[in-house]
């Protein structure tokens, strides 16, 4: 039996490189890549593996660092130093650096300005120690990057201060700011102690809600304490204006929000105790109730004695470190699963 191959339709080879018609003729098309995302992160990733205890005291130094911010910058206001740099981002139109004739004050100020890259660094090390660490927590690595963010924003809102010549309300902006940066290093360094599961309340969820308004007046307490600043006797420069506010009734109801959250405070040790809360949240309102008498107690000799500027500043610091010891109580009120275990290895290990 004799039959015929079938022909097969003629289709004649093109060319690798022979030019195709629309848009994209003459050019060759590169093939998707699925591959990992390759990036100075990752590579440093694959190299170096810090413990979970590095982690922590990178978060750590990152709110010593945001609460030291809070104090150099009081003391650039303290020390009328304000406009000790006349622009921004140099020092002087001609001068990245102060000169001779500025004095003292262009050395403050500069000094100032020189501590937020200090800042970066240990913002910047908290980022990379969150993303190296395994396995990579993507939720540290955010809060990393929300603080690295708030420092580059309180940056330029300090730069502005400088070009509105020190503008009260643009100078409490920049305290909030740096209040803000408080927050979220605090719940960084928080957040490096727990694990990454659902958050679980171990009290009833009233008692949760309850030191949430206790965070909420130690808020407004500083808010209104940046306002009494605003409007008070350090201006930062001779001569700048101030928050055109009745000076007395901000400071008396600053007074009230004192008031109202040791009031809080004292009812959330009576409470917390009564409902057996973790011993690490009736520790930390403890803690918050001493500093808020002490906080006290320099607010009215501060007052009665007319603002000297070393209450001042300690006034500054004391509110800084109060927010952050407020925003700890409600976060000892729940926790995550998956707790980092403690390491028994070096701190860092480099692998080859």
């Amino acid at each position: 039996m004799t039959g015929h191959a079938r022909k097969q339709p003629f289709c004649p080879r093109v060319p690798r490189n022979a030019r195709t018609t629309g848009p994209s003729a003459g050019r060759r098309v590169k093939p998707a890549y699925h591959g990992p995302v390759t990036n100075p992160f990752s590579l440093l990733a694959e190299r170096w593996h810090p413990s979970p205890q590095h982690v922590r005291r990178a978060a750590m130094a990152a709110v010593v660092m945001s609460v030291v911010i809070v104090v150099t910058g009081g003391a650039v206001r303290l020390t009328d130093s304000g406009l000790g740099c006349t622009t921004w981002p140099t020092c002087t139109d001609g001068s990245v650096t102060p000169t001779p004739a500025m004095g003292i004050h262009g050395v403050i100020e500069f000094t100032n300005r020189m501590l937020t890259y200090v800042l970066s660094a240990a913002v910047g090390w908290f980022i990379l120690a969150a993303r190296c660490s395994k396995p990579w927590r993507h939720s540290l690595t955010r809060l990393g990057w929300a603080q690295f963010w708030l420092v580059m924003s309180n940056a330029v809102i300090g730069g502005i201060t400088v070009l509105t010549h020190l503008n009260p309300y643009v100078v409490g902006l920049h305290m909030v700011a740096a209040l803000g940066l408080v927050w979220t290093a605090v719940l960084g360094w928080e957040r490096s102690k727990e694990g990454d599961g659902e958050p679980r309340l171990l009290v009833a969820p009233a008692i949760h809600r309850f030191a949430q308004v206790l965070v909420a007046s130690i808020g407004a307490l500083a808010l209104v304490g940046t306002l009494v600043t605003g409007a008070g006797h350090h201006p930062g420069s001779a001569g700048t204006p101030r928050i055109t506010m009745d000076y007395d009734r901000l400071t008396q109801a600053h007074a009230d929000l004192v008031f109202l959250s040791v009031g809080l405070t004292l009812a959330a040790v009576l409470v917390f105790a009564a409902v057996k809360a973790p011993a690490a949240a009736r520790a930390r309102v403890y803690e918050l109730f001493g500093l808020l008498l002490l906080q006290g107690v320099l607010g009215f000799v501060q007052y009665f004695t007319d603002a000297p500027e070393i209450m001042v500043g300690l006034h500054m610091l004391g509110a800084a470190v109060i927010w952050g010891a407020a925003l700890r109580v409600p976060l000892a009120l729940r926790s995550r699963s998956g707790i980092p275990a403690q390491a028994t290895a070096p701190d860092a290990e480099l692998v080859a």
